[in-house]
């Protein structure tokens, strides 16, 4: 019975893989076929939650074995990538309630779009975020769930760019996306660090084999999922995203960002519960990093002038109290107020559109703000702390400043070397004519009498040769010896600032970053 676990993912991905197929072939286009691909994608997420119930009963009956595996997919020296699901559990758990919203969200979609020209692609990308997050939730090793939050959050991209004709939702959706791979760079290196200290990548043998880790590399691991967790959760300092996701239907920002996908960095330190309470400081950090997102979400939420803006950042304060249970070791706690919070926000950003047209011509009510701190709270919060500008002066622009750099050091020492310039055949043409002096070969005019000869042939063959040898003094050796001192002065300034740069403290602590990782 634990093999029907494999039906839950695979049913939304071989729904989008239709409905794909379908709209690009041209079979799905127009309204008159928005109805075929609305009750294709509806019926695999209607089946998908069937299967999901009926596991969920079976686990509580005791009636699973706890996993199911299909095979390996990836096999090297002892690096082994099982396609393994579990079947219990709190994964499980969460599957059966993400269908049941799928299940609303998928049918509210279909009068919602109705007649977008988008239609089809937005269905085809609902079913494969789906799939993906029932991937995420239920895959038995940090693999498995990396491709699933790989996924999930390129259907996020895709969804917030839903008009990628609006100069507004390309650049969101790219901004977005861009601050996700800093959340995917610490979860691929919790993976590398499992492996390379545990020598394992499955979540059961992370969670028991963390124990036999030191405190300081119980530590590192831990940071660097909590990380990963942070930026997926909204997390401050990275809070800002949530308000720029706002760009996609309405639909897709209750999936993505009041239901499902912002809870992923919650349940990705629900699920490493053990290797968190072996870390000391991780439990520190989540609390702090809680205590300060609810803060600044309920600051912003204030103040917003939008009603998905401010959704946005009440969801990112009770992500942060969520943060904070987790910090307490309240798992079942945190696991409560997960599931409570994905149900009531996906039904308040679902009611958004109505609550806007219920008050439409409603007059605001002026607030009165006597005190100069409130004043300048509410300022503040209303332009978000600037805290967007203030990660771009932080990691933005060193990294921009940091590219342009390379770019400029390839295009002038890389290139030149590896695309044989000027200077690098006037060095060839100079080491060819110290070579011929050591053989012996003068070719100047009048002594040429290493390429002289008898008849019309070595007549012929020594005007030839006197005239390379003029050509190579003349344009190339005395060239090379003008230009010689001018060189060596540009190499000297180049060589000059590479060494200003790279005692830079950033390019100080990316050698450091480097030099660790290679160390593991």
């Amino acid at each position: 019975m634990d093999a029907l676990v494999f039906a839950i993912p695979l049913l939304p991905f071989l729904a989008a893989l239709c409905i794909g197929i379908g709209h690009f072939s041209g079979f799905l286009t127009g309204v008159k076929s928005q109805a075929m691909t609305s009750r294709l994608a509806y019926s695999a997420i209607n089946l998908s939650t069937l299967v999901a119930l009926i596991l969920l009963w079976a686990g509580y009956s005791d009636r699973l074995i706890g996993q199911a595996q299909a095979g390996m997919w990836l096999a090297s020296d002892s690096l082994e990538v099982n396609l393994a699901f579990n079947t219990t559990g709190h994964g499980m758990l969460l599957s059966a309630l993400y269908s049941l919203i799928f299940v609303v969200i998928f049918r509210f979609s279909r009068n919602y779009l109705h007649s977008e020209s988008g239609y089809h692609r937005f269905f085809m990308l609902l079913c494969l975020f789906a799939g993906a997050m029932h991937l995420l939730l239920l895959s038995a090793n940090s693999v498995g769930t990396f491709f699933g939050w790989e996924l999930a959050g390129f259907c996020s991209f895709l969804l917030i760019a839903f008009a990628w004709h609006r100069d507004n939702a390309s650049r969101n959706a790219c901004s977005v996306f861009i601050v996700n791979r800093v959340g995917d760079a610490f979860f691929i290196l919790g993976i590398v660090l499992c492996f390379s200290w545990l020598d394992t990548i499955d979540w059961e043998g992370i969670n028991t084999g963390i124990a036999t880790l030191s405190t300081g590399q119980a530590n590192l691991v831990a940071t660097s999922f909590i990380i990963a967790a942070m930026v997926k959760s909204v997390q401050f300092p990275f809070t800002w995203w949530i308000n720029r996701s706002m760009e996609g239907p309405t639909p897709s920002s209750a999936v993505f960002y009041g239901a499902v996908m912002v809870h992923s960095g919650v349940f990705l330190l629900i699920l490493m519960a053990p290797v968190l309470e072996q870390a000391p400081a991780a439990g520190y950090l989540l609390v702090i990093i809680g205590l300060l997102t609810f803060l600044y979400c309920t600051l912003c939420a204030q103040s917003q002038v939008d009603i998905k803006s401010s959704l946005g950042f009440a969801t990112g304060g009770q992500l942060g109290l969520m943060f904070v249970e987790c910090g307490a070791g309240l798992w079942q706690l945190a696991l409560i107020h997960l599931c409570a919070h994905a149900v009531v926000r996906s039904y308040l950003y679902l009611s958004a559109p109505s609550i806007l047209h219920n008050v439409h011509g409603n007059p605001v009510q002026p607030v009165t703000l006597n005190n100069r701190l409130l004043r300048w709270l509410s300022l503040a919060s209303l332009h978000n702390f600037w805290l967007e500008e203030q990660t771009r002066q932080a990691i933005t622009r060193p990294c921009m400043q940091l590219a342009r750099e390379l770019a400029s050091m390839d295009d002038n020492i890389v290139d030149p070397l590896v695309g044989f310039p000027n200077a690098a055949v006037r060095s060839s043409a100079s080491l060819a004519f110290r070579e011929e002096q050591k053989i012996g070969a003068r070719l100047e005019a009048g002594e040429n009498s290493f390429s002289s000869g008898s008849g019309l042939a070595g007549k012929l063959t020594a005007l030839i040769a006197t005239l390379s040898g003029w050509f190579e003094l003349q344009l190339v050796r005395k060239g090379v010896e003008k230009d010689l001192p001018e060189a060596g002065r540009r190499l000297g300034y180049i060589a000059s600032s590479l060494e200003q740069g790279l005692l830079r403290p950033r390019y100080l602590v990316l050698f450091i970053l480097v030099t660790v990782l290679f160390t593991f």
